[in-house]
């Protein structure tokens, strides 16, 4: 049996970009899939903890963004987990809807192959 280690965690100790931003993937926890990636800052990583929803920083906007708050696509945070080098998250989520702004469940929606560009799966109904 793997031995679990528990220490308090501060959103100040992960390593950010020089805007103050991290990456965070989310991953949809029952399926595995990929669903997006998006920025945090410390602030929007504590808000996401405290609060269970997954908050993220819109660059475009300059503001917080609760995922879904506006869509109903929600992201409901199951466990957020930091990389070795603590610069990228990855938030386990149960996702409601679709998690891509075009509508589709996954932004991760185009492959490259052979050369070519394939649509994967076409926006949700």
């Amino acid at each position: 049996m793997q031995k679990v280690f528990t220490m308090s965690f501060d959103p100040n100790s992960l390593k950010y970009d020089d805007a103050g931003l991290i990456p965070c993937i989310a991953q949809d926890e029952a399926s595995g899939e990929v669903l997006m990636m998006a920025w945090m800052n410390a602030e929007s990583v504590a808000k996401t903890l405290e609060t269970g929803k997954v908050t993220y920083w819109s660059r475009s906007r300059q503001a917080f963004w609760v995922k879904g708050e506006s869509s109903g696509h929600v992201q409901s945070l199951v466990d957020l987990r930091l990389d070795c080098d603590r610069d990228c998250l990855l938030a386990l989520v149960q996702q409601v809807g679709p998690a891509c702004h075009t509508n589709r469940r996954s932004c991760f929606y185009t492959a490259v192959r052979d050369g070519e560009e394939q649509e994967l799966m076409a926006p949700m109904v």
